[in-house]
Parts: C-alpha cells; sequence; structure tokens
C-alpha cells in the first residue's frame, strides 16, 4: 500500500516530465510574417560558400539548388547567366560575391529575393566501421528591395541512411571500405548534394520555404506546413 500511495503521489510530477520532453521534441514553427508580406517572385541564387575540404562543393551544390525553387514557383535567375554577370564584375570568390550590398544586386539583376548558401560538409569519410557520402547545407532567403531575411534553414542527406549492422563486424568493414571505394571514385557527393538542395529548398517541407506565384499552391492555406 505504501509503495502504491508513493506512486500515486508522484503521478502529476511524471505528467508533467513527460510534458516538458514532449514540448522539447516538437518542431518549433517558422515565422513567414516577413516572407508573406515580401511576396519574391524571382529568386538569385548566390555561389554557395564552402566550408568542406572539397573543393568541388560549392558548384555541385549550385547546380541542383535552382530546380527544387523553379519547381516550388519561382523564377529562378539562370546559372550561367549569373555566373558570367559577376565575373564581367571582377567577382568570382563566393565569399566576396555574398558581401555585395543586398541593394547592389537588386541593382544588377533586378531579383526579388537573394539566395545565400553555405556548405557544411561534402564528401566520403571512412570512419573504421563505417563509411558515408554526407551533404550538409545551410541557406538564407534575403529580401533585396529591404535587406529584410525572409527564411533560413539547413538540411542534411546521406549515402548511409537507412544502413542496417547485421553482417558482423568484418562485414562492416569490408562494407566500409568498399563503400568509400566506390562513392568516391563515382563522386557520389554530386547525387547526395542533390537531395540535400530538393530536402532545403522544396516547398512544402517542415519549416521550408513558401511556394512562389508560379505554383497552384500559392498563397493557399496550409502551403506552409505550421
Amino acid at each position: 500500500m505504501k509503495k502504491r500511495s508513493f506512486i500515486i503521489r508522484r503521478l502529476p510530477f511524471l505528467a508533467l516530465a513527460l510534458a516538458m520532453l514532449g514540448g522539447c521534441a516538437t518542431q518549433q514553427a517558422y515565422d513567414y510574417t516577413a516572407f508573406r508580406a515580401a511576396r519574391p517572385a524571382s529568386i538569385l541564387v548566390l555561389p554557395p560558400i564552402n566550408q568542406s575540404p572539397d573543393i568541388k562543393a560549392s558548384y555541385s551544390m549550385l547546380s541542383h539548388a535552382t530546380v527544387p525553387l523553379a519547381e516550388s514557383g519561382y523564377y529562378v535567375f539562370p546559372v550561367t547567366l549569373v555566373d558570367e554577370t559577376f565575373k564581367q564584375n571582377g567577382l568570382t570568390i563566393p565569399n566576396d560575391i555574398h558581401d555585395v550590398a543586398p541593394a547592389k544586386l537588386r541593382e544588377i539583376f533586378g531579383a526579388d529575393a537573394a539566395l545565400y548558401i553555405n556548405v557544411k560538409d561534402y564528401g566520403t569519410s571512412y570512419k573504421v566501421i563505417a563509411s558515408e557520402t554526407r551533404v550538409t547545407a545551410e541557406a538564407r532567403l534575403l529580401d533585396l528591395r529591404t535587406g529584410t531575411l525572409l527564411w533560413q534553414g539547413s538540411a542534411t542527406a546521406s549515402s548511409a541512411e537507412g544502413d542496417s549492422n547485421s553482417g558482423g563486424l568484418v562485414g562492416m568493414l569490408i562494407k566500409a571500405v568498399v563503400r568509400q571505394i566506390i562513392e568516391t571514385v563515382s563522386e557520389q557527393g554530386h547525387a547526395i548534394a542533390g537531395q540535400t538542395s530538393s530536402r532545403l529548398l522544396s516547398a512544402g517541407m517542415p519549416n521550408g520555404i513558401l511556394f512562389g506565384p508560379r505554383s497552384p499552391q500559392y498563397q493557399k492555406d496550409g502551403q506552409a506546413l505550421r
């Protein structure tokens, strides 16, 4: 009886603890107030800043970024046109391009917003009993008319998603070595970058960007997962 009474007395505390844990696990909804007010129709994708050791990361991510944005209903400036325009203005390094004032980008391209991407992780790594190709990127969407931050987010994709640890230690070692060789030779990072880009820049994703004016989902209720 004493043990039962002890448990009953502490049920409110247990309930409170569970509620707090549940609150921590719930993803906070993104505030789209500025995004909805700005209503950007065209997006200028800047060359991504590469913070990984792989020199191919920047242009690999750039080649994938325009597709999910266009499919989400935005006009996206062609990559070759943007690249050539920056070169004509003496800008070839992504860090320098990201430092250009929003008003200047607006003057040159006439875009409503600019997308700034940072590639945090890119490439294949080997860790004794595991090997994977991982790409992680962060992005910010800035209103070029006012300099206001409209949206920001991050995403990761990995070739090891869904892997199981079956086969024992020897099997895991062999699998890791084989995967590293194959994915390094085949430049799997480029394919994984496409998955990361899709997760990061496709409208309708949790806390992702909103649908643009060229999409039939534009400004419909529930277009952004709140």
